[in-house]
């Protein structure tokens, strides 16, 4: 498939669907004729982008899930192989961090729980429930990690990680079901200006970081697509995504 090349009969799933990267994939999808599937928690946010997707072109189906419940996970995959027989995208996108430069003494143990939960155990249970559709079409299952799952990071370990968890599990999830035809991608960007972050920091991302000298959700939507739009047997096992004068700052 050339980089170009419509999703036309495609069912793509993304996970954090209703903001940031999770939308702009979405939106991305849409547009190139795929069907979008869309799972977050804030159901008004989920239409709101279910209509972008549609107004887009594409056929797009909102279900509200909390991805550290295993059972509400198996809903939405149920939910999407009922409505449309198929899924050949998964895109495993929700997450949260902790607040920023937190000592780790005095860290809340709810965030610690919240951002685990949600990176790690949603991360599991969504791959879980999806691996088995997306076998049967020879389909994609992409993941958004960071550059903190490769580089420490003093200012939020437990999000670094939690990133570090997902990049193994990728390498690990694509020797398992390379095999089977599913091609497994880990895109890892660095600061990308959206939401992310106001759960539990005084400032969002797009607050805290300069837009000028940082990534957009469009810029890491594009690349997903890129990634998804791999023939097989050729896969983007990982890909780190950065602005071109990254090194600049070193």
């Amino acid at each position: 498939m050339s980089n170009t090349a419509s999703f036309d009969g495609k069912v793509a799933l993304i996970t954090g669907a209703s903001s940031g990267i999770g939308a702009a994939t979405a939106r991305q999808f849409a547009s190139a004729g795929a069907t979008v599937v869309l799972a977050a928690r804030t159901e008004t946010a989920l239409e709101t982008v279910a209509s972008e997707c549609e107004a887009a072109g594409g056929t797009a189906l909102a279900v509200p899930t909390d991805v550290v419940d295993h059972t509400a996970v198996d809903a939405l995959i149920d939910a999407t192989i009922k409505r449309f027989d198929r899924l050949d995208v998964c895109v495993v996108n929700a997450g949260t961090g902790e607040s920023m430069d937190t000592a780790l003494e005095a860290l809340p143990i709810e965030q610690f729980k919240q951002v685990t939960e949600t990176n790690v155990h949603g991360a599991f249970y969504t791959t879980r429930a999806a691996i088995p559709y997306l076998k049967q079409h020879d389909g994609s299952i992409i993941f958004v990690g960071s550059f903190k799952g490769k580089y420490p990071s003093a200012s939020t370990p437990v999000y670094a990680a939690s990133k570090w968890w997902l990049r193994g599990f990728a390498a690990s999830v694509a020797g398992r079901v390379g095999p089977d035809g599913v091609a497994t991608t880990l895109i890892n960007p660095s600061g990308v200006t959206t939401d992310f972050g106001s759960q539990f920091r005084e400032r969002p991302n797009k607050e805290a970081l300069d837009a000028e000298t940082t990534l957009s959700a469009t810029d890491v939507a594009d690349a997903i697509l890129f990634a998804a739009r791999q023939d097989a047997p050729a896969a983007v096992t990982e890909l780190d995504l950065n602005r071109q004068d990254i090194f600049q700052r070193f």
